[in-house]
């Protein structure tokens, strides 16, 4: 009511009386002296009044509010007396973006059987949609040199036995999250959960991004996307010439898990999957051993439009540090006009995996006759093509704009999960159309020729693939 009632005055104060025509025309400099100290006199009330009420608020919620300070909105006495999340620097001073990208994919098989091993979740049935990513992404620019990044994976999205058996059904896991701190574009330092610079696929794996539906072979068992492991280190880019861009990156970090405790991992039917760190069914979900991998990646680009890259890991798989596993890759792309040729190569070397922790022979469970594999490779190759027809941007140019456009696609994929043995090959060849209607957002239509080698026959599984994804 007090307010009110000063606030009455002040208005008053300002219309009331002499209007201001009288006051220009009485020329009386002493009322208008008076008339500009009552209206002073009233805002200051009206501050200490206000500072009164927010001093009395801050008691009644168990808080004291300092002379002069300004009572804070985000702050408020928890359980014990304490500030809550809200006293948070992220809360009062926001800094955060949030975004990410999903993708839903309709399979339609010859055989039950999905695309085979390396592809969990794609297996059970003929005829099947499936929620495959949603990922929230979240990046903050703590200062200028200070940055975090993070993802979040949620695969598939519907549990079930059936699908945990299969080690498909929901994942949801940390993909990354790093602390960047920038110290010049030649050298910065990076820390947290990495992804690792294992061939460019692992790197750009993000389903917008990809012009076909499934990740390459390569890039499911030999080089396991999503790869990433816990460490630290360095990454960079020099410029050679005035064309040409040299990049790298360098960690050190955890390494692969062989072993659930007697049991191998490493197997011919999932390549390096289930040894992935992020997978780990290590008690205390870190390392199995002491020891630490070294991974890194160097890339040169001579010209724009022009990228080869070689990779290399290097780390200890086994709980005595005593076996180590080393993976080589290669990568290219080369672009020109709206052609674009893609591809990556990979080779492992997993040392005595075909044997036991006492040295004995182990036999491959999952394949009679063979043991568990020492050596894998496997490559694949793609090319696209960009377009886009004029006469639909005159005929619908509202759908198809300049950021608009068609690709076609067509991709050869071989593995060889145990390269000791033929008959663990795999191959497969696809094509494909899509179309964006942004760079971001993009549909899908493929189709596989799938040729999986098994002990006494060729076996076919061909499909399609339908699938949207975007960014958001």
């Amino acid at each position: 009511m007090r307010r009110l009632a000063m606030i009455g005055a002040l208005s008053a104060c300002l219309l009331g009386g002499a209007p201001f025509e009288a006051i220009a025309d009485e020329k009386t400099e002493k009322a208008l002296e008076e008339r500009i100290r009552r209206l002073e006199k009233l805002v200051e009330e009206l501050i200490k009044h206000e500072a009164k009420e927010a001093k009395e608020e801050g008691k009644e919620k168990g808080e004291e509010t300092k002379e002069g300070e300004k009572p804070s909105a985000y702050t408020f006495s928890g359980a014990g007396g304490g500030k809550s999340i809200y006293a948070k620097p992220f809360v009062s001073s926001p800094k955060a973006t949030v975004g990410g990208y999903m993708d839903l994919q309709y399979r339609l098989f010859n055989s039950s059987n999905g695309t085979g091993p390396g592809q969990p979740g794609t297996g059970q049935g003929s005829s099947s949609f499936d929620q495959q990513r949603f990922v929230p992404f979240f990046y903050s620019d703590i200062t200028d040199r200070l940055k975090v990044a993070s993802e979040v994976e949620i695969e598939h999205g519907i549990w079930s036995k059936s699908a945990q058996a299969d080690s498909g059904g929901i994942e949801v896991s940390l993909e990354f999250a790093t602390i960047d701190y920038l110290i010049h574009e030649k050298l910065n330092f990076r820390a947290g959960i990495i992804l690792l610079p294992v061939g460019k696929f692992n790197l750009l794996h993000d389903s917008p991004l990809n012009d076909l539906s499934d990740r390459p072979l390569v890039a499911t068992a030999i080089i396991p996307s999503t790869l990433s492991e816990t460490g630290a280190g360095f990454y960079g880019t020099f410029y050679p010439t005035r064309l040409s861009k040299l990049d790298y990156e360098l960690y050190a970090t955890q390494g692969f898990n062989g072993y659930d405790g007697i049991t191998p991992l490493i197997t011919a039917a999932k390549g390096l999957r289930d040894a992935r760190q992020r997978v780990s069914t290590v008690e205390d979900g870190l390392d199995n051993n002491n020891g630490k991998a070294v991974v890194g990646r160097v890339a040169f680009s001579p010209i724009l439009g022009v990228e080869v890259g070689g990779s290399g890991y290097y780390g200890s798989y086994d709980p005595a540090s005593k076996r180590p596993l080393a993976i080589w890759a290669a990568d290219w792309t080369f672009q020109r006009g709206p052609f674009e040729l893609i591809g990556e190569a990979a080779w492992v070397y997993v040392r005595d995996n075909s044997k036991d922790l006492n040295g004995n022979p182990a036999p491959d469970l999952t394949f009679t006759g063979h043991f568990l594999p020492q050596r894998m490779d496997g490559y694949y190759v793609q090319g696209n093509y960009h377009f886009l027809p004029q006469f639909l941007r005159r005929w619908a140019p509202s759908y198809f704009t300049e950021a608009s456009t068609f690709t076609a696609v067509v991709r050869w994929d071989q593995i060889n999960t145990n390269s000791e043995f033929s008959d663990k090959k795999r191959e497969r060849l696809t094509f494909g159309l899509n179309f964006r209607p942004i760079e971001d957002t993009v549909f899908k239509v493929d189709y596989q020729f799938n040729f999986e080698d098994g002990k006494n026959n060729r076996a076919r599984n061909d499909g399609l693939v339908l699938s949207v994804a975007t960014y958001f």
